[in-house]
């Protein structure tokens, strides 16, 4: 029998590595860079997280596997590059998310569900079949391993889409009109660590939960119109 080590969250970061997003990528290996040097501040937050980070554009790359953020740097860097498939992300994360929570699993950890902070700044390709790969993703009599998934979206970012996306309308943001889109990816990018770390603490409390904060300057989509 295997001896549970504690309850972990494994935490999905998927940013859209698309031709658009070339200009702020390096912004938003920056505020990853920040997030880990916090996270070695907050040794009980990162012990209840495993970390991944995902680029998605035409196919799927992944940066980073489940890191336990006490101990690895995530030296891994974003780089710009095709276009823009939600079916692809949708169908990779349905398949790798119930992989990951096996392996987890395989180590003795119980397991919180899995959570998605998805960042994008367009639409999904016009070909795609992105809303019957997501409805497979996020139905758990499909896939019990479905995760939580936060809708952050910039630039040419559609809000009615983001809210499709994202599992909750409190969890579908859209970044205000005037924002410069670099200074937005800062501001997300400092959102993501500050609920990282309250998920985290939150999972060594009595009433654990993910902790979800709106970044500074974003609106929740639903109320956009």
């Amino acid at each position: 029998m295997i001896e549970t080590r504690g309850s972990v969250l494994p935490i999905y970061l998927v940013v859209d590595e698309s031709g658009s997003m070339a200009p702020h990528l390096e912004e938003l290996n920056d505020g990853i860079r920040r997030l880990t040097e916090i996270l070695l501040s907050e040794p009980m937050a990162a012990a209840k997280i495993r970390f991944s980070l995902l680029g998605f554009s035409d196919d799927v790359v992944e940066r980073s596997h489940l890191e336990d953020l006490r101990t690895s740097d995530l030296s891994a860097r974003l780089e710009a590059r095709g276009s823009t498939n939600f079916a692809m992300l949708f169908d990779d994360l349905a398949q790798r998310i119930p992989r990951d929570v096996i392996e987890l699993k395989s180590d003795g950890y119980l397991i919180h569900r899995p959570a998605v902070f998805m960042l994008t700044d367009g639409l999904p390709n016009g070909t795609d079949d992105w809303v019957s790969a997501h409805r497979r993703l996020v139905d758990r009599t499909i896939t019990p391993a479905a995760p939580n998934i936060i809708a952050c979206g910039i630039g040419d970012a559609d809000p009615h889409v983001l809210g499709v996306v994202a599992t909750s309308p409190n969890f579908a943001f859209i970044v205000d009109r005037g924002v410069d889109v670099g200074e937005a990816v800062a501001r997300f990018s400092a959102a993501l660590t500050r609920s990282v770390i309250a998920s985290g603490l939150s999972l060594s409390a009595d009433a654990p939960q993910l902790v979800v904060e709106k970044p500074e300057g974003f609106t929740v989509a639903i109320d956009v119109i």
